[in-house]
């Protein structure tokens, strides 16, 4: 009764957010005592949601807030077909997705951590994810695709997020696409994408796929690590922004629900194309530790990265990474 009176609690608050609402009013919304609403405020509290009270008006979250919950997310998706799972420490949320599905999680659960002790990039990096200042998303698909269109996940994702960060910015801030799973902007790394598939080998198509997404949305305290700090930035800084966890990560599920109802729909590519952060510049491909220069040229319509190497010779690539220098 407890945690359901708390959760109806911080729903209420979430709709209201940035006014206060009283006491007796949650109690009278919610049918239950004022010392019942008083143990749910005060639960939230000691589960680090930042509640605040004014004298004879009542509680309320504040408009300028990192918090990020599954009552605050669903407050702004409203109907939605995903289930919604906020957790707050977790080693990755890409592995324990994983065992969800095996274990017969539907199509649509969508996992949200607050932080990752053991997130994932790409070719078996790890994906910087501390607390309080990012998102880190993974969605179950289990679209009826082969394995050879399981890139159309990731790229379709990219435009996503892209079109959910323009939403929450208002415009302001313009992002691109690295090929094949990067967001940059200003020049710099804000969000990586890494989609992992269960392949059936009898029938060649996908049992499921686990779509990770992690978001820089403010600087971490005391700055990225050395080691990232050239190449990743944040969303917004050191600067507050109004219910941004909450807002950023409604918005990118929002886009995504249409990877549940029609994952073979190619119209998005047209825009990921548009994105590229990668053409019509010189590029290093990289394939086993070794550099090959070569010019990026564009984007087929397999949301392959098309090259020409310095002998004339073309290649469209699939899979792999690509470095560029910045530009001047």
């Amino acid at each position: 009764m407890v945690l359901r009176t708390t959760e109806r609690v911080l729903e209420l608050l979430e709709q209201h957010r940035g006014r206060a609402v009283s006491g007796e009013e949650l109690a009278g919304k919610l049918g239950v005592s004022r010392n019942a609403v008083w143990k749910a405020i005060e639960e939230l509290r000691r589960g680090g949601v930042k509640i605040y009270a004014k004298t004879k008006k009542g509680y309320f979250l504040p408009e300028s807030d990192m918090s990020l919950s599954k009552e605050g997310i669903t407050a702004l998706l409203g109907e939605t077909p995903l289930t919604i799972d906020v957790r707050g420490t977790v080693t990755s949320t890409n592995d324990l997705l994983k065992q969800l599905a095996l274990n017969g999680a539907p199509e649509g659960y969508a996992l949200i951590a607050r932080e990752q002790t053991a997130g994932k990039g790409r070719l078996g990096r790890s994906f910087y994810s501390p607390e309080g200042s990012g998102v880190y998303i993974s969605l179950l698909l289990r679209p009826r695709l082969g394995a050879e269109d399981s890139l159309f996940i990731t790229t379709s994702a990219a435009v996503a997020v892209c079109k959910a960060i323009e939403t929450v910015s208002n415009g302001k801030l313009k992002p691109m696409i690295k090929w094949v799973n990067d967001i940059f902007v200003n020049q710099k790394k804000v969000c990586g994408i890494l989609t992992e598939a269960s392949v059936s080998f009898e029938s060649g198509m996908l049992d499921h796929a686990i779509l990770g997404i992690g978001i820089n949305i403010t600087t971490p305290e005391g700055d990225f690590p050395e080691e990232i700090k050239g190449i990743a930035t944040s969303l917004f800084g050191q600067i507050e922004q109004d219910n941004i966890r909450n807002r950023l990560t409604a918005e990118v599920l929002k886009e995504l629900e249409g990877l549940i109802s029609d994952p073979s729909d190619k119209a998005y590519l047209e825009e990921y194309k548009k994105r590229q952060l990668l053409i019509d510049r010189d590029v290093n491909v990289i394939k086993n530790d070794s550099k090959t220069p070569a010019r990026a040229l564009g984007i087929d319509d397999r949301a392959r990265l098309l090259v020409r190497y310095a002998d004339g010779s073309r290649e469209a690539l699939i899979s792999g990474e690509v470095s560029v220098k910045p530009l001047a």
